[in-house]
Parts: structure tokens; sequence; C-alpha cells
């Protein structure tokens, strides 16, 4: 189904725009803003930024397929709606606009256990693929029960975020005094913060749902993912949110991937706003890619038909670049595709987007 916003929305910065315009000083910052000096966050960008293509000519691309698997169910793009903490605060309907999103498009939603309107509500909204992701607030029984009614509520798989053992600073949030509606009732950080690999072995061992760890970020903790049976390794750093002066999530992709060794599935995100950005993570051997702050924007410019229009566009730059690049499929990327280069642009959290910057666009 066609989100019918063509017309409003022919490019991606415009949705961006749209975002900025909508929302108030404080939803804006907590949406593009990171921890500290924001280093991770913007080496997020400038990892995506210092791989350049190396296309094939002479290929027959007349026919291009830009969609693919996820847990073995069939996906338009790559592309997953990634968990988002207070996602209320960007659209009337917080997750549960997203889900219609998902569903309309045929894109997976993975669903933070820090927003609005929860777990069931959101299932009853529509009947897309969906995940459920938790912060660990409780002791094994409660982590327990939220995997019961994910399971009764039909959610495909079920994911515990690893990079939150302490809550980040965050100063674009402070500086606003900026409180997330989840933030005003959370409580039980000590449980995230114990939280260790016999509590992925007792998850195994106790429950038949696949699981994903999200917040990998080395080689070691990816072989011991796969080694204790974990079906999803999600590379992420919480799109430079939590643990400062990391890495570039793209630039951990490689590493990961290689001690995976196909094991399970690879889940990437950070900075990925455009559709040559995902291209590139598929070339280097993810499997799926998670959006967020480009999502949020989607919401806040137009609802569910905003974040509609981001995946439309997005499936259309993924598109032109296959087939410039001389594939057909996404199954036929390979490192071979990317090469080292130099970054042109300075990155931030709209670096992608240069016509935001510049006068009559």
């Amino acid at each position: 189904m066609p989100s019918n916003l063509e017309h409003a929305f022919q490019t991606l910065h415009e949705i961006v725009r749209a975002a900025r315009n909508n929302l108030a000083p404080g939803p804006w910052d907590y949406l593009i803003g990171g921890a500290e000096t924001e280093t991770t966050l913007r080496r997020n960008r400038q990892a995506l930024d210092s791989l350049a293509f190396r296309p094939r000519v002479l290929r027959d691309v007349s026919k291009i397929d830009p969609a693919s698997t996820f847990f073995g169910r069939p996906v338009t793009i790559p592309v997953m709606l990634a968990p988002i903490g207070s996602i209320e605060a960007f659209t009337e309907g917080g997750g549960a606009t997203a889900a219609k999103a998902s569903a309309a498009f045929g894109v997976p939603q993975m669903l933070s256990s820090v927003c609005n309107p929860g777990l069931e509500a959101v299932a009853k909204a529509a009947d897309n693929f969906r995940i459920f992701q938790l912060y660990v607030r409780g002791d094994d029984a409660w982590v327990d029960d939220w995997v019961r009614r994910a399971v009764d509520h039909g959610y495909a798989a079920f994911c515990l975020t690893v990079d939150t053992a302490s809550y980040s600073r965050r100063e674009r949030d402070l500086a606003r005094r900026f409180v997330k509606p989840w933030r005003t009732r959370a409580g039980g950080f000590e449980f995230q913060a114990g939280l260790n690999w016999d509590h992925v072995k007792r998850f195994k061992d106790t429950h038949r749902i696949p699981l994903v760890l999200k917040g990998i970020a080395t080689a070691e903790d990816a072989t011991l993912a796969v080694q204790h049976g974990v079906e999803g390794v999600y590379v992420s750093n919480h799109g430079g949110r939590q643990l400062d002066h990391g890495r570039g999530a793209i630039d951990v992709l490689p590493e990961v991937v290689a001690a995976v060794g196909g094991r399970a599935t690879v889940i990437v995100d950070g900075a990925f706003v455009r559709g040559t950005d995902v291209v590139k993570a598929i070339a280097l051997g993810a499997q799926m890619v998670g959006i967020g702050r480009i999502a949020c924007c989607g919401l806040a410019a137009g609802g569910q038909a905003g974040l509609e229009r981001v995946l439309e566009l997005l499936q259309d730059e993924i598109r032109i670049a296959m087939a410039l690049l001389g594939v057909s499929r996404l199954g036929e990327l390979d490192r071979s595709y990317v090469h080292p280069a130099t970054p042109v642009t300075l990155p931030h959290a709209t670096s992608a987007f240069p016509l935001l910057h510049e006068e009559g666009y």
C-alpha cells in the first residue's frame, strides 16, 4: 500500500526537515543526540562514509529484487524498525503506529520494552512481523513473564539489550532538562547491570523462542553468543548513545560476521539512513539493518504514512544502488563491492542529508 506522500516528500532530507519543524527542542535533541562528546555517534556516520563502492558493469540488471528473508520470513527490503524507547514522543500511537507501517510495508519491527502503548496493545494494532526487545529490570521470573507474554502475542523472536549496564550521560537531554517518559517510572537498573552469560544460558535452556542479543561490539562476544546458541547477533552501539568513544558500527561488522561464521543471523544498526548504507552492510555480511533515527523522522513528519514513505524512499535508493553496482539480488553482494575511502563530509547526526544545510532546499 503506497504512503500517498510521494508529492509531499520526494527526498529523505525533506522528511528530516519536516520532523525537525514538527518536534519541540527536547524530543528533537533526544532523537539526534548521543552520549557525552557524541564521538561514537559521529564515528557511526564516519565509518559508513569511509566506504566507497566498486561497481561492476555490463551485467543484466533489468530486474532488481531488493527483497530478503529474516529468521526464515520474507521481508520487502532488509530493513528493520529498530527498538526505540519513548517512541511516543514522536508520533501519536507510539509503537502501535510503527507497527501499522511495519505491516503495510512488509518489514519487521523490534519493539522496545520502554515505549507505549506496550507489548499487548502493539500486537493488537497490526498483524506484522514483530520482535520484542527487553531491558532487564527484574529477576528471572520477571523475565520469564515477559517472554510468555511475547510468545502469547505472536512475537517471532525475543531480544535482550546488553550494552546498558549503566545509563549514559546524554548531555543534550540533560541540558534541555528533557526527561523521557519511561525514565520517570523505571526502576530495577541493578538487574540490567548484573546481566551476564549465565542469564543467556538460562534463557536458552528455558525458552524456545529465538534469542537476539543487541549491543554486540566485538568478535569475542559474538563468539560467546553463538557458543550459547543465540540465534541473532545484533551489532550496535545504541546509536552512539551509550559508551562514548566507541567504534563505528559498520567498522565492527566484519569481525562479528567472521566470528559468527554463519551460525546466527547478524543484524546491525548505527547511522544507517540511506539506501547505500543498507547496501554496504549487506555487502559486509549483515542480514538485516536496523533504522532508528530516520524511522522516527518519518513518524514525526507524517505518522504511519511518513514512516512508510521513509521505507519507500529507502527501497528506491537500494534498488538504484544495486543496479549501478551490477547486482540484481542482494545475495550477489560481497566485500568485493566496497573499498576504503576518505570521507568528504564532517560526520554528525544529519550529515547524510547535505541539502538540509543549503539555502533554497
